[in-house]
């Protein structure tokens, strides 16, 4: 049995209080599962430092009078515009979330695996502390272990076609029940829409709501808003709409997932859809939506009828992409509902930029604010630019992937990478918020073909001791209804429990992202360390008035059974204030995360 086994074990596992343990799925499909490109998913030391340990041992150095192996610059010159409610010039950061897409759909019938989530990843004291959640506004499929599989020349949209889906988590279910097809040469029009919920003549169908058809993943929001409190916002999103609104009748996609999946004769019925359930939440008094975003990965052509993933649903940039905003705009005014309408969360930064350049003009002045997700493109500060200069606010609103980074750098592999793609994002886009995707896309499961059936098993192939990583960053075990916790969602919280709503991101460089709060006059700075020696980090603030005397030190680094787990290293690290030259100095772990939080800073 391999050494994860046992390490693994012997840390604390999370069930309804917080400990600590860690794995990884092989390659379980995720919308995005093959989209992670570059140096992101392969090891790697950019930090450009020797693998071998040497320093200069002059006669009584020590290493708070050693020469510093790295000067960083933290700097007010360039800094987040974004969410500047108070218009003092400085952006305000909205904080870090996760979809609920898919994790909240397999957890919520546990009521023991909710809390446990919901305190894990939401609370601010003894977990991560994030402050928003993306709930996914299922479409429902129409599918039967018997149905028929269907061809672009006999679609049958009323007959079932066959199951699909091969994962134990993404089988989101639609709200739309009692589906029934308007057939005006037996009944008016007025007969559908006085006994069914919704009815559309131009889309051809009726139907009624089932508002207990998503309770599980209901019940992770309501969880996640206990834990998260004030500063929570919740984001309404659809990877496709109702089967019967699609070309394929499939919610996995068209017969051609380059082409168009939603009917043009659906656009408003669509619209309408999305906003019955903002509202229906709403008035239950469960969730107010800050946000909704009624398209996901739009553009790509990647989403095929039949597919095994998930639901997703091309739709197309320019004349489609505006028609769906605008009809949602419409229907949510309707209703009386003030909502920001963000769009288009391509998957790529550069297709971002493409998509929000092809809207109507109309359908810009709908738009309030850009999601993108980052798992490929290039064009960050172009798009930052482009963001800005169409006074829109701007999310990263989702990326995860098996990233790593350090060399030999074991169980912290997982948490370097990561770090590493969101130092990229935070430092180039500069958003006011950054969300994970699917935060436990891992399940062990014994009933259930599609998860790993046992602990040894899953442990045994992920192998993270080994340098390995993982989509997510923890695991749901439901033969013991326990959260397992990674080495990645300690790395992540190196940001999240630090970095807080309301703070103002700088731009930082390969080994720092930075946060001020004006308020407080405090300043954060997340530091990584690939390289595989300790070193000596001077940081100095250039363009600030004045430096406290008070610097503390929480540090991830090593093993999860060993290791460190958010340590304050305050009294270990050496730190040394200098305020005459407005800097500080500190000892960095080899391979570790180390977030500063500097008082006094104005």
């Amino acid at each position: 049995m391999k050494k994860t086994i046992s390490c693994l074990l012997a840390a604390v596992i999370f069930s309804v209080a917080l400990g600590c343990c860690g794995t990884r799925t092989d390659n379980i499909d995720d919308q995005n599962s093959g989209e992670v490109t570059g140096d992101a998913t392969n090891s790697d030391n950019t930090d450009g430092a020797s693998d071998e340990y040497s320093v200069n041992e002059g006669e009584g150095e020590t290493s708070m009078n050693k020469e510093p192996d790295r000067n960083i610059k933290v700097s007010l010159e360039e800094h987040s515009v974004f969410n500047d409610t108070n218009e003092d010039g400085y952006g305000e950061f909205q904080g870090f979330g996760t979809s609920l897409c898919w994790w909240a759909n397999r957890l919520g019938y546990s009521e023991k695996l909710t809390d446990a989530a919901a305190k894990a990843f939401f609370n601010k004291d003894e977990g991560l502390g994030m402050c928003i959640g993306r709930y996914n506004v299922g479409g429902g499929d129409n599918v039967a272990e018997d149905g028929k599989v269907f061809t672009a020349e006999n679609v049958d949209i009323d007959v079932p076609h066959k199951t699909h889906i091969k994962r134990s988590d993404s089988v989101v279910p639609g709200y739309a029940v009692d589906v029934t097809k308007i057939d005006t040469s037996e009944h008016d029009i007025s007969y559908y829409e006085e006994n069914f919920d919704r009815a559309f003549e131009d889309c051809g169908y009726a139907w009624n709501y089932n508002w207990d058809a998503d309770v599980n993943q209901m019940n992770v929001l309501k969880a996640a808003l206990r834990e998260a409190g004030d500063e929570f916002i919740a984001e309404a999103f659809s990877n496709s709409p109702p089967y019967f609104m699609t070309v394929s009748g499939c919610t996995s996609g068209g017969f051609n997932p380059s082409e168009d999946n939603l009917r043009e004769d659906s656009i408003e019925a669509f619209g309408a859809y999305m906003a019955d359930v903002i509202e229906h939440w709403k008035n239950e008094g469960v969730v107010n939506y800050q946000s909704v975003s009624p398209m996901n990965e739009p553009t790509t052509s990647y989403w095929e009828c039949y597919s095994p993933k998930q639901e997703g649903c091309h739709i197309s940039s320019g004349d489609m992409q505006s028609e769906v905003l605008v009809a949602l705009k419409d229907e949510l005014d309707e209703k009386g509902i003030d909502i920001i309408i963000s769009g288009t969360d391509e998957t790529s930064i550069d297709s971002a930029i493409q998509a929000y350049n092809a809207l109507s003009d109309d359908a810009k002045s709908v738009v309030s604010r850009i999601d993108t997700h980052s798992y490929t493109g290039s064009e960050r500060k172009q798009l930052r630019k482009l963001a800005e200069s169409e006074g829109k606010n701007l999310w990263m609103s989702e990326v995860d992937g098996d990233f790593v980074a350090g060399k030999n750098a074991g169980e912290m592999a997982s948490g370097l990478g990561l770090s590493k793609w969101l130092k990229t994002d935070m430092n180039e886009l500069l958003p006011a918020a950054w969300i994970l995707w699917d935060a436990v896309d891992v399940h062990i499961d014994e009933t259930n073909p599609y998860d790993w059936h046992t602990r040894d098993h899953c442990f045994g192939d992920l192998d993270l001791e080994g340098g390995n990583s993982l989509w997510g960053i923890a695991i749901g075990d439901h033969n013991e209804e326990e959260l397992i916790l990674t080495k990645k969602y300690y790395a992540l919280g190196q940001y999240t429990r630090y970095i807080r709503p309301g703070y103002c991101i700088l731009a930082g460089d390969n080994f720092t992202v930075c946060a001020y709060d004006p308020n407080d006059k405090k300043l954060v700075i997340v530091a990584t360390s690939n390289a595989n020696k300790d070193e000596r980090w001077e940081f100095e603030l250039t363009g600030f008035k004045s430096i406290g005397e008070n610097v503390t030190a929480i540090r991830t680094s090593g093993t999860l059974a060993d290791g460190e787990n958010w340590a304050d290293v305050t009294g270990d690290a050496a730190i040394s204030v200098n305020s005459e030259n407005m800097s500080f100095s500190a000892d960095i772990k080899s391979q570790s995360i180390t977030t500063f939080i500097v008082d006094g800073v104005d």
